[in-house]
Protein backbone atom coordinates (compact mmCIF):
# COMPACT_ATOMS: atom_id res chain seq x y z
CA UNK A 1 0.00 0.00 0.00
CA UNK A 2 1.17 3.63 -1.17
CA UNK A 3 1.28 6.41 1.51
CA UNK A 4 -0.19 9.73 0.62
CA UNK A 5 0.49 13.38 2.66
CA UNK A 6 -2.83 14.69 2.97
CA UNK A 7 -2.70 18.94 3.64
CA UNK A 8 -5.65 20.61 4.35
CA UNK A 9 -6.13 24.18 5.06
CA UNK A 10 -9.13 23.09 7.19
CA UNK A 11 -9.48 19.56 9.48
CA UNK A 12 -11.77 18.04 6.64
CA UNK A 13 -14.85 16.79 9.21
CA UNK A 14 -17.17 17.66 9.54
CA UNK A 15 -18.45 17.93 6.09
CA UNK A 16 -20.64 20.94 6.95
CA UNK A 17 -19.73 23.24 4.34
CA UNK A 18 -18.63 23.74 0.91
CA UNK A 19 -14.75 22.63 0.71
CA UNK A 20 -14.82 20.38 3.79
CA UNK A 21 -17.13 18.08 2.11
CA UNK A 22 -14.92 17.68 -0.37
CA UNK A 23 -11.85 17.04 1.29
CA UNK A 24 -13.95 14.67 3.53
CA UNK A 25 -15.32 12.40 0.68
CA UNK A 26 -11.63 12.38 -1.00
CA UNK A 27 -10.17 12.12 2.37
CA UNK A 28 -12.21 9.25 3.02
CA UNK A 29 -11.86 7.44 -0.11
CA UNK A 30 -8.28 7.40 -0.02
CA UNK A 31 -7.80 5.79 3.40
CA UNK A 32 -9.11 2.87 1.88
CA UNK A 33 -6.05 3.09 -0.77
CA UNK A 34 -3.26 4.74 1.01
CA UNK A 35 -1.69 4.86 4.34
CA UNK A 36 -2.78 8.15 5.57
CA UNK A 37 -0.73 10.83 6.86
CA UNK A 38 -2.85 13.82 7.65
CA UNK A 39 -1.94 17.86 8.39
CA UNK A 40 -3.77 20.29 8.56
CA UNK A 41 -5.06 23.78 10.52
CA UNK A 42 -7.70 23.67 12.16
CA UNK A 43 -9.88 27.21 12.22
CA UNK A 44 -12.38 25.99 14.13
CA UNK A 45 -12.57 25.49 17.33
CA UNK A 46 -15.26 23.25 17.68
CA UNK A 47 -13.89 20.91 14.70
CA UNK A 48 -11.36 19.51 17.51
CA UNK A 49 -14.52 17.20 18.85
CA UNK A 50 -13.83 15.30 15.57
CA UNK A 51 -10.74 14.48 15.81
CA UNK A 52 -11.53 10.88 16.97
CA UNK A 53 -13.42 10.41 13.74
CA UNK A 54 -10.49 10.98 11.86
CA UNK A 55 -7.77 9.63 13.76
CA UNK A 56 -8.50 5.48 12.88
CA UNK A 57 -7.67 6.53 9.24
CA UNK A 58 -4.70 7.86 9.79
CA UNK A 59 -1.08 6.60 9.73
CA UNK A 60 0.71 9.68 11.22
CA UNK A 61 -1.65 12.83 12.08
CA UNK A 62 -0.57 16.47 13.01
CA UNK A 63 -3.33 19.43 13.52
CA UNK A 64 -2.34 23.39 14.24
CA UNK A 65 -5.32 25.15 15.72
CA UNK A 66 -4.97 29.30 14.48
CA UNK A 67 -7.08 31.94 15.52
CA UNK A 68 -8.57 33.79 11.89
CA UNK A 69 -7.87 37.52 13.64
CA UNK A 70 -4.34 36.63 14.55
CA UNK A 71 -3.66 35.34 11.02
CA UNK A 72 -4.76 38.14 9.61
CA UNK A 73 -2.75 40.21 11.52
CA UNK A 74 0.18 38.31 11.11
CA UNK A 75 -0.31 38.47 6.97
CA UNK A 76 -0.28 41.98 6.66
CA UNK A 77 2.93 42.39 9.25
CA UNK A 78 5.07 39.77 6.56
CA UNK A 79 3.52 41.99 3.69
CA UNK A 80 6.20 41.39 0.88
CA UNK A 81 5.77 42.57 -2.45
CA UNK A 82 4.55 39.71 -4.54
CA UNK A 83 3.26 37.74 -2.26
CA UNK A 84 -0.50 36.99 -1.75
CA UNK A 85 -1.79 37.48 1.66
CA UNK A 86 -3.46 34.22 1.64
CA UNK A 87 0.07 32.21 1.75
CA UNK A 88 0.63 33.78 5.15
CA UNK A 89 -2.47 33.61 6.48
CA UNK A 90 -2.55 29.99 6.13
CA UNK A 91 0.74 29.45 7.05
CA UNK A 92 1.76 27.66 10.33
CA UNK A 93 5.58 27.04 11.34
CA UNK A 94 4.14 23.68 13.25
CA UNK A 95 2.59 22.38 10.10
CA UNK A 96 5.65 23.71 8.17
CA UNK A 97 8.00 21.55 10.12
CA UNK A 98 6.07 18.72 10.16
CA UNK A 99 5.51 18.84 6.34
CA UNK A 100 9.22 18.70 5.95
CA UNK A 101 9.65 15.84 8.11
CA UNK A 102 7.39 13.19 6.39
CA UNK A 103 8.70 14.65 2.94
CA UNK A 104 12.18 13.77 4.28
CA UNK A 105 11.95 9.99 5.46
CA UNK A 106 11.45 8.57 1.36
CA UNK A 107 8.31 7.01 1.95
CA UNK A 108 5.75 9.34 1.01
CA UNK A 109 4.57 8.21 -2.79
CA UNK A 110 1.53 11.02 -3.73
CA UNK A 111 1.69 14.70 -1.80
CA UNK A 112 -2.05 15.75 -2.37
CA UNK A 113 -1.92 19.11 -1.30
CA UNK A 114 -6.09 20.26 -0.95
CA UNK A 115 -6.02 23.86 -1.34
CA UNK A 116 -3.78 26.27 -3.42
CA UNK A 117 -2.45 27.76 -0.12
CA UNK A 118 -1.01 23.92 0.80
CA UNK A 119 1.61 24.49 -1.75
CA UNK A 120 3.66 26.43 0.05
CA UNK A 121 4.21 23.46 2.26
CA UNK A 122 5.28 20.89 -0.24
CA UNK A 123 6.95 22.64 -3.51
CA UNK A 124 9.76 24.65 -1.61
CA UNK A 125 11.03 21.34 -0.01
CA UNK A 126 11.21 18.89 -2.96
CA UNK A 127 12.44 22.09 -4.70
CA UNK A 128 15.14 23.26 -2.68
CA UNK A 129 18.70 22.85 -3.43
CA UNK A 130 20.49 20.33 -2.48
CA UNK A 131 17.49 18.52 -1.04
CA UNK A 132 17.91 14.72 -1.32
CA UNK A 133 14.73 13.40 -0.46
CA UNK A 134 12.14 10.91 -2.53
CA UNK A 135 10.03 13.43 -4.49
CA UNK A 136 6.49 12.26 -4.23
CA UNK A 137 3.72 12.64 -7.32
CA UNK A 138 2.70 16.26 -6.48
CA UNK A 139 -1.40 16.72 -6.69
CA UNK A 140 -2.95 20.03 -6.05
CA UNK A 141 -6.04 20.56 -5.44
CA UNK A 142 -7.33 24.48 -6.12
CA UNK A 143 -10.76 23.19 -5.66
CA UNK A 144 -11.55 26.91 -7.08
CA UNK A 145 -9.84 29.35 -9.28
CA UNK A 146 -8.77 31.37 -6.08
CA UNK A 147 -8.01 34.55 -7.47
CA UNK A 148 -10.82 35.17 -9.59
CA UNK A 149 -12.80 35.31 -6.46
CA UNK A 150 -10.74 38.25 -5.10
CA UNK A 151 -10.85 39.85 -8.56
CA UNK A 152 -15.11 39.45 -8.37
CA UNK A 153 -14.01 41.15 -5.30
CA UNK A 154 -12.26 44.13 -6.08
CA UNK A 155 -14.88 44.61 -9.49
CA UNK A 156 -17.29 45.55 -6.60
CA UNK A 157 -15.46 46.97 -3.83
CA UNK A 158 -14.66 50.50 -2.57
CA UNK A 159 -11.46 51.70 -1.79
CA UNK A 160 -9.19 50.74 0.28
CA UNK A 161 -10.30 47.34 -0.28
CA UNK A 162 -10.60 47.94 -3.52
CA UNK A 163 -6.72 47.71 -3.98
CA UNK A 164 -6.74 45.32 -1.64
CA UNK A 165 -8.56 42.61 -3.22
CA UNK A 166 -6.99 43.70 -7.05
CA UNK A 167 -4.04 42.86 -5.67
CA UNK A 168 -4.41 39.67 -3.61
CA UNK A 169 -6.23 38.47 -7.74
CA UNK A 170 -2.64 39.57 -8.92
CA UNK A 171 -0.26 38.27 -6.70
CA UNK A 172 -2.81 34.59 -6.13
CA UNK A 173 -3.38 33.98 -9.83
CA UNK A 174 1.31 34.33 -10.29
CA UNK A 175 1.55 31.79 -7.26
CA UNK A 176 -1.59 29.45 -8.74
CA UNK A 177 0.39 29.34 -12.43
CA UNK A 178 3.72 28.91 -10.85
CA UNK A 179 2.08 25.92 -8.51
CA UNK A 180 -0.26 24.14 -11.15
CA UNK A 181 2.90 24.14 -13.25
CA UNK A 182 5.04 22.86 -10.85
CA UNK A 183 3.23 19.69 -10.23
CA UNK A 184 1.95 16.35 -11.99
CA UNK A 185 -1.68 16.88 -11.60
CA UNK A 186 -3.83 19.88 -10.55
CA UNK A 187 -7.76 19.78 -9.99
CA UNK A 188 -10.44 21.83 -10.13
CA UNK A 189 -14.28 21.45 -9.21
CA UNK A 190 -15.94 21.88 -12.67
CA UNK A 191 -15.14 21.96 -16.13
CA UNK A 192 -15.61 25.84 -16.32
CA UNK A 193 -13.59 26.43 -13.40
CA UNK A 194 -10.44 24.58 -15.92
CA UNK A 195 -11.77 26.19 -18.84
CA UNK A 196 -11.24 29.30 -16.81
CA UNK A 197 -7.45 28.60 -15.82
CA UNK A 198 -6.66 27.31 -19.12
CA UNK A 199 -7.23 30.89 -20.45
CA UNK A 200 -5.02 32.68 -17.35
CA UNK A 201 -2.64 29.63 -17.66
CA UNK A 202 -2.18 28.15 -21.35
CA UNK A 203 1.15 26.08 -20.67
CA UNK A 204 -1.10 24.04 -18.01
CA UNK A 205 -2.40 21.64 -20.99
CA UNK A 206 -3.98 17.94 -18.97
CA UNK A 207 -1.92 18.34 -16.27
CA UNK A 208 -5.31 20.31 -14.85
CA UNK A 209 -8.53 18.20 -14.76
CA UNK A 210 -12.09 18.41 -13.09
CA UNK A 211 -13.06 16.67 -10.75
CA UNK A 212 -16.24 17.42 -9.89
CA UNK A 213 -17.97 17.41 -6.09
CA UNK A 214 -20.80 14.50 -5.16
CA UNK A 215 -24.25 14.25 -3.30
CA UNK A 216 -24.61 11.87 -1.02
CA UNK A 217 -27.57 10.71 -2.08
CA UNK A 218 -28.96 8.98 0.86
CA UNK A 219 -28.39 11.80 3.31
CA UNK A 220 -29.73 14.16 1.18
CA UNK A 221 -33.15 12.22 -0.03
CA UNK A 222 -36.72 13.59 -0.48
CA UNK A 223 -38.13 10.68 1.11
CA UNK A 224 -36.68 11.56 4.79
CA UNK A 225 -38.96 13.21 7.45
CA UNK A 226 -38.07 15.82 9.08
CA UNK A 227 -39.77 18.07 12.14
CA UNK A 228 -40.88 21.30 10.86
CA UNK A 229 -38.27 23.78 11.66
CA UNK A 230 -40.44 26.68 10.84
CA UNK A 231 -43.20 28.69 13.37
CA UNK A 232 -44.35 30.28 10.84
CA UNK A 233 -46.74 29.41 8.34
CA UNK A 234 -44.96 30.77 5.57
CA UNK A 235 -44.42 29.96 2.67
CA UNK A 236 -40.40 29.56 3.11
CA UNK A 237 -37.91 30.44 0.91
CA UNK A 238 -34.65 29.39 2.19
CA UNK A 239 -30.57 30.42 1.64
CA UNK A 240 -28.72 27.88 3.59
CA UNK A 241 -24.31 28.59 4.17
CA UNK A 242 -22.24 29.90 6.61
CA UNK A 243 -22.90 33.69 6.87
CA UNK A 244 -19.55 35.17 7.77
CA UNK A 245 -18.65 34.23 3.86
CA UNK A 246 -18.96 37.20 2.00
CA UNK A 247 -20.55 36.20 -0.89
CA UNK A 248 -23.38 34.18 1.13
CA UNK A 249 -23.89 37.29 3.40
CA UNK A 250 -24.01 40.24 0.26
CA UNK A 251 -26.46 37.60 -1.24
CA UNK A 252 -28.84 37.51 1.98
CA UNK A 253 -28.75 41.20 1.99
CA UNK A 254 -29.33 41.79 -1.53
CA UNK A 255 -32.50 38.82 -1.30
CA UNK A 256 -33.97 40.47 2.05
CA UNK A 257 -33.91 43.72 0.67
CA UNK A 258 -34.41 43.81 -2.84
CA UNK A 259 -36.42 40.31 -3.74
CA UNK A 260 -38.37 39.58 -1.23
CA UNK A 261 -40.87 42.70 -0.94
CA UNK A 262 -41.61 42.21 -4.45
CA UNK A 263 -42.83 38.12 -3.82
CA UNK A 264 -44.33 39.94 -0.48
CA UNK A 265 -46.51 42.13 -2.71
CA UNK A 266 -48.15 38.92 -4.18
CA UNK A 267 -47.52 36.39 -0.83
CA UNK A 268 -47.62 38.47 2.27
CA UNK A 269 -46.95 35.61 4.30
CA UNK A 270 -44.00 34.75 2.73
CA UNK A 271 -40.61 34.30 5.00
CA UNK A 272 -37.05 34.45 3.68
CA UNK A 273 -35.08 31.86 5.85
CA UNK A 274 -31.46 32.79 6.12
CA UNK A 275 -30.17 29.23 7.97
CA UNK A 276 -25.99 29.27 8.66
CA UNK A 277 -23.56 30.23 11.05
CA UNK A 278 -21.88 33.10 12.41
CA UNK A 279 -23.95 36.01 10.73
CA UNK A 280 -22.29 39.10 10.82
CA UNK A 281 -24.44 42.43 12.23
CA UNK A 282 -25.72 43.11 8.57
CA UNK A 283 -26.82 39.98 8.27
CA UNK A 284 -28.84 39.65 12.05
CA UNK A 285 -29.90 43.18 10.99
CA UNK A 286 -32.04 41.59 8.54
CA UNK A 287 -34.41 40.02 10.69
CA UNK A 288 -35.75 43.12 11.62
CA UNK A 289 -37.11 43.47 8.11
CA UNK A 290 -40.60 42.00 7.40
CA UNK A 291 -41.05 38.31 6.54
CA UNK A 292 -36.63 37.65 7.44
CA UNK A 293 -36.04 34.64 10.07
CA UNK A 294 -32.04 34.57 10.42
CA UNK A 295 -31.58 31.30 12.58
CA UNK A 296 -27.47 31.23 13.27
CA UNK A 297 -26.28 28.04 13.66
CA UNK A 298 -28.37 24.78 13.29
CA UNK A 299 -27.82 21.24 13.87
CA UNK A 300 -28.69 20.06 10.87
CA UNK A 301 -29.57 22.15 7.85
CA UNK A 302 -32.13 19.75 5.79
CA UNK A 303 -34.97 20.28 8.22
CA UNK A 304 -35.19 24.01 6.63
CA UNK A 305 -34.90 22.99 3.22
CA UNK A 306 -36.84 20.01 3.36
CA UNK A 307 -39.41 22.25 4.42
CA UNK A 308 -39.13 25.25 2.62
CA UNK A 309 -41.15 26.02 -1.04
CA UNK A 310 -37.96 26.96 -2.68
CA UNK A 311 -34.19 27.19 -1.64
CA UNK A 312 -33.33 30.29 -3.12
CA UNK A 313 -29.35 30.62 -4.07
CA UNK A 314 -29.08 34.83 -5.24
CA UNK A 315 -25.23 34.53 -5.55
CA UNK A 316 -23.63 37.59 -7.01
CA UNK A 317 -20.27 36.50 -6.45
CA UNK A 318 -19.58 32.10 -6.86
CA UNK A 319 -16.79 30.16 -7.89
CA UNK A 320 -16.89 26.09 -8.98
CA UNK A 321 -20.21 23.97 -7.77
CA UNK A 322 -22.42 25.56 -5.33
CA UNK A 323 -23.15 22.49 -2.91
CA UNK A 324 -26.15 24.15 -1.21
CA UNK A 325 -27.55 24.16 -5.08
CA UNK A 326 -26.54 20.13 -5.58
CA UNK A 327 -27.90 19.27 -1.86
CA UNK A 328 -31.66 21.06 -2.34
CA UNK A 329 -31.95 19.38 -5.39
CA UNK A 330 -31.07 16.44 -4.29
CA UNK A 331 -33.80 16.95 -1.06
CA UNK A 332 -36.26 17.52 -4.00
CA UNK A 333 -37.36 21.37 -3.60
CA UNK A 334 -37.19 23.89 -6.36
CA UNK A 335 -33.98 25.70 -6.81
CA UNK A 336 -33.93 29.47 -7.83
CA UNK A 337 -30.62 30.54 -8.75
CA UNK A 338 -28.40 32.95 -9.63
CA UNK A 339 -26.49 32.64 -13.14
CA UNK A 340 -23.62 32.72 -10.60
CA UNK A 341 -24.93 29.81 -9.00
CA UNK A 342 -25.94 27.42 -11.53
CA UNK A 343 -22.80 28.06 -13.17
CA UNK A 344 -20.63 24.72 -13.23
CA UNK A 345 -23.97 22.96 -12.42
CA UNK A 346 -25.11 20.58 -15.15
CA UNK A 347 -28.54 21.12 -14.70
CA UNK A 348 -31.15 22.63 -17.20
CA UNK A 349 -32.58 26.08 -16.78
CA UNK A 350 -36.73 25.53 -16.69
CA UNK A 351 -36.76 22.10 -16.46
CA UNK A 352 -34.41 21.37 -13.28
CA UNK A 353 -34.10 24.79 -11.72
CA UNK A 354 -35.12 28.28 -12.40
CA UNK A 355 -32.24 31.09 -13.13
CA UNK A 356 -32.44 34.94 -12.87
CA UNK A 357 -30.39 37.42 -12.48
CA UNK A 358 -32.57 40.65 -11.72
CA UNK A 359 -34.25 41.48 -8.55
CA UNK A 360 -37.26 41.25 -10.55
CA UNK A 361 -36.98 38.16 -12.39
CA UNK A 362 -35.58 36.49 -9.48
CA UNK A 363 -39.10 37.21 -7.92
CA UNK A 364 -41.18 36.82 -10.90
CA UNK A 365 -39.44 32.75 -10.61
CA UNK A 366 -39.73 32.49 -7.16
CA UNK A 367 -43.48 33.62 -7.52
CA UNK A 368 -43.76 31.32 -10.26
CA UNK A 369 -43.34 28.21 -7.45
CA UNK A 370 -45.15 29.56 -4.69
CA UNK A 371 -48.28 29.98 -7.23
CA UNK A 372 -48.03 26.27 -8.07
CA UNK A 373 -46.34 26.78 -12.37
CA UNK A 374 -43.38 24.27 -11.53
CA UNK A 375 -44.72 20.58 -10.28
CA UNK A 376 -41.97 18.95 -11.39
CA UNK A 377 -39.11 21.02 -11.07
CA UNK A 378 -38.00 19.40 -7.62
CA UNK A 379 -38.73 15.98 -9.38
CA UNK A 380 -36.47 17.26 -12.32
CA UNK A 381 -33.69 18.47 -10.11
CA UNK A 382 -33.35 15.21 -7.83
CA UNK A 383 -32.73 13.29 -10.94
CA UNK A 384 -30.08 15.17 -12.29
CA UNK A 385 -28.20 14.79 -9.03
CA UNK A 386 -28.92 11.42 -9.51
CA UNK A 387 -27.60 11.12 -13.12
CA UNK A 388 -25.01 13.58 -12.82
CA UNK A 389 -23.35 13.90 -9.25
CA UNK A 390 -22.86 10.95 -7.35
CA UNK A 391 -19.83 10.28 -5.20
CA UNK A 392 -18.86 6.92 -6.20
CA UNK A 393 -18.03 8.12 -10.09
CA UNK A 394 -16.27 11.31 -9.16
CA UNK A 395 -13.99 9.11 -6.94
CA UNK A 396 -13.56 6.53 -9.67
CA UNK A 397 -12.62 9.41 -11.48
CA UNK A 398 -9.65 10.61 -9.09
CA UNK A 399 -8.52 7.21 -8.56
CA UNK A 400 -7.96 6.98 -12.32
CA UNK A 401 -6.44 10.37 -12.87
CA UNK A 402 -3.84 9.57 -9.72
CA UNK A 403 -3.00 5.84 -11.44
CA UNK A 404 -1.51 7.84 -14.25
CA UNK A 405 0.85 10.10 -12.11
CA UNK A 406 4.04 9.41 -13.41
CA UNK A 407 5.59 6.84 -11.53
CA UNK A 408 9.45 8.91 -11.26
CA UNK A 409 7.88 12.42 -11.61
CA UNK A 410 10.56 14.82 -13.24
CA UNK A 411 11.16 18.34 -11.56
CA UNK A 412 9.18 21.08 -12.87
CA UNK A 413 10.22 24.53 -11.59
CA UNK A 414 10.24 26.38 -8.43
CA UNK A 415 7.12 27.90 -7.09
Amino acid sequence: MQTMLFLSQRLPYPPTKGEKIRSWHMFQHFATRYRMRLGCLVDDPDDLQYLDVLRPLCADMAYFPIDKRRQKLKALARFRPGRPLMLDYNHHPGLAAWARNQLADGAVDVAFMFSTPMAQYVLPVVQAPGWRGRRPGLVLDMVDVDSEKWREYGQGARQPMKAVWQREARTLLAYERQATLACDLSLLVSEPECARFRSLEPAIGARLQPVENGVDLALFAPTLRFDRPYTAPGPHLALVGHMDYWPNADAAIWFARDILPLIRARHPDAVFAVVGANPGPNVLALAKLPGVLVTGKVPDVRPYVAHAAAAVVPLRIARGIQNKVLEAMALGRPVVATPQAHEGVRAVPGRDLLVADTPASLAAAAIAVLDGAHPGLGAAGRHAVETGYTWPASLARLDHLLAALPPNPVHRGAA
